[in-house]
């Protein structure tokens, strides 16, 4: 278990915050991010729609409002939702993350006080990245 240090929970609640403004009228399960970039703070949350499939995260939320920032490197992230133990990124956020730095930070909290932090490499080993595409598969 990593330590959890005042930079963590200060992510953290900025994520509650966003957490607040979570558009879930469906699931009725409200999560918020924070993400850290370039010295800044990025705030998304769930926004979801009828057509489950068109449902942005918030962790994604967060992560197009740095891009759209100019912020390509993210050194952490912070994620709460209404479950009682933290709640953690889901996979498709999780590799979505990995383009913007696979060792970032994660934090992670509930509606109940226990947080959690890790490594996004950790939370996802072995992930599809850049440099992937940049090796010659020899195939013609």
């Amino acid at each position: 278990m990593t330590e959890i240090t005042k930079a963590d929970l200060a992510l953290l609640a900025f994520a509650r915050e966003a957490q607040e403004k979570a558009y879930a009228p469906y699931s009725d399960f409200r999560v918020g991010a924070a993400i850290f970039a370039g010295g800044e703070i990025y705030q998304g949350c769930n926004v979801e729609n009828a057509a489950y499939g068109s449902t942005i995260c918030a962790e994604r939320g967060a992560a197009m409002a740095a891009v759209l920032a100019g912020n390509t490197f993210f050194d952490a992230i912070a994620v709460v939702g209404d479950s009682q133990d933290p709640t953690v990124p889901c996979g498709c956020c999780r590799q979505f993350l990995a383009e913007f730095n696979p060792e970032m930070r994660v934090v992670m909290g509930g509606a109940e006080d226990a947080v959690r932090a890790s490594s996004l490499e950790d939370l996802l080993p072995d992930a599809f990245v850049r440099g992937f595409l940049d090796q010659d598969s020899g195939a013609k």
